[in-house]
């Protein structure tokens, strides 16, 4: 568990007044929030009751102070940096009865560097039975989830090596998700389901529970008791009846996968199927359900279409897409996104942002499943820069509406996002200590990238110059700073103030007008914290928008506009205005 200094426990206090004040909700949810959106309208001219109070989250107040366990996972230490994991074979019997897990994970990795250590993660709360390197057994410690691996002999550079780690126990429920939970549905059947982002995969199976180390491959081998169904991550290869009323179902991953993407999905499962293109869709639902599932899901094919006409194809072909039920708000499961949004529209049948955009499309769906590109294809190497998975996949929504009924929703959708936002600490979090990042990566990120389209101006550069930048970097784990110099170098802009400002410092750009020297003058400058912050931005009136230039200095414009009258786009651009 992380702790919170007294310092930002004081700020979190003192910030809900600011919270009330602006009308922000900052509900955790999938990722995001499951509180009603705010700024519903009503259409009553009655005096309305209090809403409810927004709340803040401790980390989005203020940073936790690492604890030791933080480090040991967070860090790329030597005994993670001297190797390359290759490969994963997670093999495993699970008993719903007793809530117990047992088998092993066969690990193969390349040295990088000559050593005889190596540093792997498992809950303590699990044992090691042992470890084999062939049939030699390896010693090992543990310090928290910490397991470091001891070799007899040195290991030599490019050697490739594979360890088999066999564990058992019964995994704790952690986190919102439970990491991994033994359930029953409502028809009494056992419903086991895994969502361990966050928490880290190590609270249920054994691995380098690292983002920056996603290996090459995987397989899955899943033994559970016969008459119940595994759907997990990749392409169905056979199950096997083991004759002691157990079924093993095989499942092959053909790409790198992040550890905490692996997903069992154990139930009383059925099954339908749709394709885009040669994309096998595949959807698995409780039986009871079948019906709504097929008219809801229904909308992955058009979630494809449009993910792809923006960034190009799926990036899972070979593993194809599959939606599964589960008993939670949905996770981002590589090539098995789960779903648990009731099979309604909006979040829970609520209208997400408050605009009236989010009733037509099922949230979960849409978002949840923009994460194979952003997320899965592209991931960021350590926590601290989610804003490369959640940031990105907010503003994919806003595609996605755009996409279905054009600009102008999208850009109302995206605003209805404003209230949600803090503005208290940077999105992106320390490195190297499994930071958890500030609940803004989502809305403020993708409100950025909006305001990035609105200063390159040009909407054919914008798309060719996000998709160029996914065509780039999928399949790989990249740092904030290879967006900020792709952007820089295709753009033909030196956009990095203005990616510091909104990424790397708490309060967003505020645009400065002093009106009334003399008639017909405007005097503007930002007020940002990086000295050399400069964005172009529209103002004026929305049908004669003027593109000034303004910098940290003052400048002056001729207006014929009122102190009223005169308007700033900030539909376009994610800034505060001050008027004198």
């Amino acid at each position: 568990m992380k702790r919170f200094s007294m310092f930002a426990a004081s700020v979190a206090i003192s910030c809900a007044a600011v919270a009330q004040q602006n009308g922000q909700n900052a509900n955790q949810g999938t990722g995001q929030g499951t509180g009603q959106a705010a700024g519903q309208a009503t259409g009553q001219t009655q005096t309305q009751p209090a809403k409810p109070q927004p709340r803040i989250r401790p980390n989005d107040a203020g940073a936790p102070i690492p604890i030791r366990a933080d480090m040991l996972r967070g860090a790329y230490g030597p005994y993670r940096e001297n190797n390359k994991l290759l490969y994963y074979h997670l093999d495993i019997r699970l008993d719903p009865e007793k809530k117990y897990i047992s088998g092993k994970n066969t690990i193969r990795f390349r040295m990088l560097k000559a050593g005889n250590r190596i540093q792997l993660d498992l809950t303590d709360k699990l044992n090691i039975d042992k470890i084999l390197f062939g049939d030699t057994p390896l010693k090992y410690e543990r310090d928290g989830s910490a397991v470091f691996v001891n070799f007899p002999s040195m290991l030599r550079v490019g050697q490739v090596v594979s360890i088999d780690l066999y564990y058992s126990g019964n995994p704790p429920e952690v986190g919102r998700f439970g990491g991994i939970t033994f359930k029953k549905d409502s028809s009494g059947h056992d419903w086991i389901n895994t969502a361990c982002e966050g928490d880290g995969a190590n609270v249920w199976w054994p691995n380098k529970d690292q983002w920056r180390d996603e290996g090459e491959s995987m397989d899955l081998s899943v033994a559970i008791p016969t008459g119940l169904v595994d759907v997990s991550n990749g392409k169905f290869v056979s199950k096997t009846d083991l004759g002691d009323g157990y079924t093993r179902w095989d499942w092959h991953i053909s790409y790198g996968i992040n550890n905490y993407d692996v997903s069992l999905n154990i139930g009383n499962y059925v099954h339908f199927s749709d394709k885009f293109g040669d994309l096998p869709l595949d959807f698995y639902v409780l039986p009871e359900d079948l019906d709504k599932a097929k008219a809801q899901f229904s909308q992955a094919k058009g979630m494809i279409e449009a993910y792809t006409h923006y960034f190009g194809e799926y990036p899972f072909a070979k593993d194809g897409y599959k939606l599964i039920q589960a008993p939670y708000t949905g996770m981002e499961h590589q090539s098995a996104v789960t779903y648990g949004n009731l099979f309604k529209n909006g979040y829970y049948g609520r209208d997400w942002t408050g605009v009236g955009i989010s009733p037509r499309f099922d949230f979960i769906i849409i978002h949840e499943s923009g994460h194979e590109w952003f997320g899965n294809s592209i991931t960021a190497v350590d926590p601290s820069d989610m804003w490369i998975h959640e940031g990105w996949d907010t503003y994919l929504e806003s595609l996605y509406v755009e996409y279905r009924w054009g600009k102008a929703d999208a850009i109302k959708y995206l605003s209805g996002y404003r209230p949600k936002i803090h503005n208290l600490r940077p999105i992106i979090a320390e490195r190297g200590v499994n930071a958890d990042p500030t609940e803004d990566q989502y809305f403020k990120g993708a409100l950025m990238l909006n305001t990035l389209r609105s200063v390159i101006n040009d909407d054919a550069k914008w798309f060719a110059l996000i998709k160029g930048l996914y065509q780039h970097f999928k399949h790989q784990q990249i740092e904030t700073e290879d967006i900020v110099a792709y952007f820089n170098q295709h753009s033909g802009m030196n956009l990095t103030p203005i990616f510091n400002q909104y990424l790397r410092r708490a309060h967003i750009p505020r645009l400065e007008l002093l009106f009334g020297e003399s008639p017909n003058l405007v005097m503007y400058k930002w007020d940002a914290d990086e000295d050399d912050f400069a964005m172009p931005i529209r103002v004026g009136t929305p049908d004669h928008w003027q593109i000034i230039h303004p910098t940290t200095k003052w400048q002056w414009m001729q207006s014929p506009l009122s102190k009223d009258d005169f308007q700033v786009a900030t539909d376009f651009y994610y800034v505060d205005v001050n008027k004198q």
